[in-house]
């Protein structure tokens, strides 16, 4: 069983990262008050997650992704391009194809954490 089944968003404002993520992707939180540091469990319709206080700070810019890079499956990639951006998030790489799989992009959250998102659509050229 080796597939991803857990993820860890790190923030600074650990309140405005789960805003951002349940408004973006409609994921509930809740705050785990037995880890030490501060920790929201994440539920998704798939993998379980969480984003957490930020235990070491960012390296200075500029500097490539230094952790996993994720990507949501999304219904629409335009709208939810659109809502990120509307929350403050921002494009890190514009909208392309994977030809014959799916329409990918990649953004910046409010943290300055790169994601993905991509919507499956094997005529995407």
């Amino acid at each position: 069983m080796n597939q991803p089944s857990y993820f860890e968003i790190q923030a600074n404002d650990v309140a405005g990262a789960v805003a951002f993520y349940t408004k973006v992707f409609g994921w509930s939180a809740e705050r785990n008050p037995n880890v030490p540091i501060e920790y929201w469990q994440v539920e998704t319709e798939g993998i379980r997650g969480a984003i957490l206080a930020r235990p070491v700070p960012v390296p200075p810019g500029p500097a490539g992704t230094n952790a996993y890079v994720v990507s949501m499956e999304v219904v629409d990639f335009d709208a939810t391009a659109a809502l990120i951006e509307k929350l403050g998030g921002r494009v890190a790489m514009a909208k392309f194809a994977v030809p014959r799989t799916c329409w990918q992009g990649y953004f910046i959250d409010l943290e300055g954490n790169t994601f993905g998102i991509f919507e499956v659509d094997t005529t995407a050229a």
